[in-house]
């Protein structure tokens, strides 16, 4: 498995991008970054999209996706949970911003919304994906994501603390969660559902005592203007586990 970092922040730039990864060039996860990162043929490979939740920074380029899709003759399935579909439906995919591609062409839509239910594996695009309810400030939902060789990963997703009920059900190789912003503003992180990097130490102590091990973790979804404050706290939480901690950087690639 071959997880590559098409956005890793939560502020856009010329260098840095709204979340969005991708696996194995035909898996995406959330669509912050996903049209900007790619040519249109590699637009095109994309078999999936799976989405966390309804935030602006993980949705935007759907419709833009949807639309290469409608004028290449191609159809894309969105796998989210319930409560993510009725907001893309009644705020993005309504047709008043841009066409309804749900409808477009009507014998066979550009863009399917396929809901799944927490904690059920599906199959997708040849993974088997569960969706796993998360603690942010709207309904939101991580993915855990097995190859057919057995790599897996779960990208959380924006997520705050109290993830103990999450860790129950998943068991990956690589954790791709969020760290939004630096230790001096935890309250501000706690407010809106946001990672630090002592919170994240504090979930990871969690981790290990229910799966006795840690994964290969990677911090994304920073506020690039504190990205050195937060680098340099997670170096600490790194030694303090004991556990490797790399932040995510636009085109980064990870193997699995």
């Amino acid at each position: 498995m071959i997880v590559q970092f098409l956005g890793a922040h939560n502020l856009e730039s010329r260098s840095t991008g709204f979340t969005c990864v991708l696996v194995d060039d035909i898996l995406a996860i959330d669509a912050g970054a996903l049209t900007r990162s790619l040519t249109f043929s590699a637009q095109r490979e994309i078999r999936a999209l799976l989405l966390t939740h309804r935030h602006y920074d993980h949705i935007r380029d759907i419709p833009a996706l949807a639309m290469n899709f409608y004028l290449s003759g191609r159809s894309i399935s969105l796998y989210c949970t319930a409560e993510t579909a009725g907001d893309l439906g009644a705020y993005l995919c309504d047709g008043r911003l841009y066409p309804d591609f749900r409808a477009r062409p009507e014998e066979d839509p550009a863009l399917r919304i396929v809901t799944v239910e927490p904690y059920r594996t599906e199959q997708v695009a040849g993974y088997a994906v569960m969706a796993v309810p998360v603690k942010h400030s709207v309904p939101a939902a991580g993915f855990q994501v097995t190859s057919p060789q057995g790599e897996s990963l779960f990208y959380a997703g924006d997520t705050g603390p109290g993830l103990g009920e999450c860790w129950q059900h998943v068991s990956p190789q690589l954790l791709a969660i969020e760290v939004t912003l630096p230790d001096e503003q935890e309250d501000s992180a706690r407010l809106a559902g946001h990672m630090t990097p002592s919170l994240l130490h504090q979930e990871m102590l969690g981790f290990f005592k229910v799966k006795s091990y840690l994964p290969r973790i990677i911090a994304m979804h920073m506020n690039p203007e504190m990205e050195d404050d937060i680098r340099h706290q997670l170096q600490r939480v790194s030694e303090a586990l004991q556990c490797p901690i790399a932040l995510a950087h636009e085109g980064m690639g990870v193997r699995l």
